[in-house]
């Protein structure tokens, strides 16, 4: 296939496209903060003003899909989608925007494009490698063992922690608490449905993926302007992470925004995805990660590439892709 191909992952909290040619060089990587989740954890539904601004951004992707002559692609939606009921609103106007197929994935199908994107061209470990991709809506975490992908998605997104239980402000000790006990609570679940996640033997090497790692690196490093190579495969300790979430905690969203590397549209949230983090890291028994610019969009990029003929098929409400 010589033929470039886009993806677009609509996200709870996030836009983004990736176009890559034929032979998978990166074309095209942009990302746009809107925040398509928002209210959805309360409402079930999506907000019309949070669709505008989606439509908003694939309407702009469209044309530089068109600049790269693009014909092939996919849009992906994930956790605020299928969470939605009006969810067909949704995959109706990005269908018509984008002018190409939209597909919402399951928890696993989300956590499978995400490890097969991240784990691209990491160098060997003698440990077995997890990801943990936490996301506006939702946080999957996945190990593959012997060939099998052992992955959950838990309903632990930093938008969806953040509306639900810590708020956007200066954190109480009281709000402080009830994220905590909500995050517990997911990852009682998640270790309980997929016990192997938080026992791997040998340990794990633990990759950190989507906004709130690549703005934790950011913020780190001092990096004031995004530069892909100063983001991509850093390493960060969990000391790190509770140093910026205890430190940003006790800020203002306005006051997070003065930090070199604090990404407007994040500031509200990030002290919510740190907390998921720092707990996801605790129960792995992980004291540092990899962070990873590749993701799903990569996962799903490699996939229409391998496989330009073969469509997915819908299944249990998401969508199930040949292997």
């Amino acid at each position: 296939m010589t033929e470039p191909v886009a993806v677009i992952d609509c996200g709870s909290n996030s836009t983004r496209l990736l176009i890559v040619d034929g032979s998978g060089r990166t074309l095209e990587r942009t990302m746009r903060i809107t925040r398509l989740s928002a209210g959805v954890d309360a409402t079930n539904r999506l907000a019309p003003e949070a669709l505008a601004r989606t439509f908003d951004a694939i309407r702009d992707y469209r044309r530089l899909m068109d600049r790269h002559g693009v014909d092939a692609g996919m849009v992906v939606g994930t956790s605020a989608i299928r969470d939605a009921a009006n969810r067909d609103e949704f995959v109706e106007g990005a269908r018509r925007l984008a002018n190409i197929e939209v597909r919402v994935l399951d928890g696993h199908a989300e956590a499978e494009f995400s490890y097969d994107g991240a784990t691209v061209g990491l160098a060997d470990d003698s440990r077995a490698t997890m990801i943990v991709d936490v996301g506006g809506g939702s946080t999957e975490l996945a190990v593959r063992l012997h060939g099998v992908l052992h992955a959950v998605s838990m309903q632990l997104g930093c938008v969806r922690v953040t509306e639900r239980a810590l708020g956007r402000e200066i954190v109480t000790d009281e709000r402080r608490a009830a994220a905590a006990s909500m995050i517990a609570g997911a990852l009682d679940a998640a270790m309980a449905a997929e016990p192997v996640l938080a026992s791997v033997p040998g340990g794990v090497r633990l990759v950190g993926l989507a906004g709130t790692v690549a703005t934790l690196v950011q913020l780190d490093r001092g990096v004031a302007t995004y530069r892909r190579d100063e983001v991509h495969h850093r390493v960060v300790t969990r000391d790190a992470v509770q140093h910026w979430r205890d430190r940003l905690g006790a800020e203002t969203p306005e006051a997070r925004l003065g930090h070199a590397g604090m990404v407007a549209g994040r500031e509200d949230v990030l002290v919510a995805g740190l907390m998921v983090l720092d707990a996801v890291m605790g129960r792995v028994g992980a004291t540092e990660l990899l962070s990873s610019e590749s993701d799903i969009l990569d996962g799903v990029a490699a996939w229409l590439l391998a496989n330009p003929h073969t469509a997915p098929t819908w299944h249990d409400g998401g969508v199930r892709w040949p292997r």
